[in-house]
């Protein structure tokens, strides 16, 4: 990764061992907090078991995941599109994503996508070039949001359910290993809440706040789970998925 010694912590931070959503407004909207806690935790719970050898980051950004990946991995690659408006200075090639990916084939052990799939208007293009560069046995993570609000307009172009993401993965050969829901009902109408409210003067941050805190104690509960579980399977608030690609042996 290009300037990796002046890597530093964007989207996602270290507080008390947790991996959480930075609270600084300008890496993350107040209203956004409780999605983004949400991906954190299933990335800072996955990657130790999955990331390996040669990774590839696609839509980097400002590589918010390379604290957690950097330690497990032999190498890493930053990939973004040509201009992006997340810049970046650990950008390794510009490319745009929905073209063919300037690598060998069965290049790198492990890919990240990351709240990136939401943004190709042809996501089976991009579903071809990572089966295509991951080597047999290696593993995809990616998240994407589903009752999610419009964001980085122009270019968000789809929401996929979970049949459509098993689908994409059929499509070019590849196995599902995990496929979660992010949060439920409650944290669809606390994000639905907190956004509009976060811009209300003088009360509307400590209720944003609020909204979303107030989830975030349910979750730590049973019956919180249990409503998070049950209802993610109707009203995801998104989805965070891993595939893998099979062994040649079993090809």
């Amino acid at each position: 990764m290009r300037n990796a010694d002046r890597w530093t912590e964007s989207k996602y931070v270290r507080c008390n061992g947790q991996l959480l959503a930075s609270r600084d407004r300008s890496e993350v909207g107040i209203g956004s907090r409780l999605v983004t806690d949400r991906v954190a935790a299933l990335y800072a719970q996955h990657l130790p078991r999955y990331a390996r050898g040669r990774l590839v980051d696609l839509g980097c950004g400002k590589a918010p995941l390379y604290g957690i990946y950097r330690t497990l991995v032999d190498s890493v690659v930053c990939i973004d599109w040509p201009k992006s408006v997340h810049a970046s200075p650990y950008v390794d090639v510009a490319v745009d994503l929905g073209q063919p990916i300037p690598f060998a084939d069965a290049a790198f052990d492990t890919v990240i996508l990351s709240d990136v799939l939401e943004h190709l208007p042809a996501p089976e293009r991009l579903w071809h070039e990572m089966a295509r560069i991951l080597a047999p046995g290696g593993h995809v993570l990616l998240n994407v949001p589903f009752l999610y609000g419009i964001h980085e307009a122009p270019h968000d172009y789809g929401r996929y359910t979970g049949f459509a993401l098993q689908r994409f993965a059929a499509l070019v050969g590849l196995d599902v290993v995990l496929l979660a829901t992010v949060g439920g009902i409650l944290h669809v109408l606390a994000d639905l809440l907190a956004k509009p409210l976060a811009y209300v003067p003088l009360l509307g941050t400590p209720l944003a706040v609020g909204v979303q805190g107030a989830v975030s104690l349910l979750d730590r509960t049973a019956w919180g789970r249990r409503v998070a579980e049950e209802t993610g399977r109707r009203f995801p608030l998104g989805y965070f998925m891993i595939v893998r690609r099979p062994d040649v042996a079993t090809q």
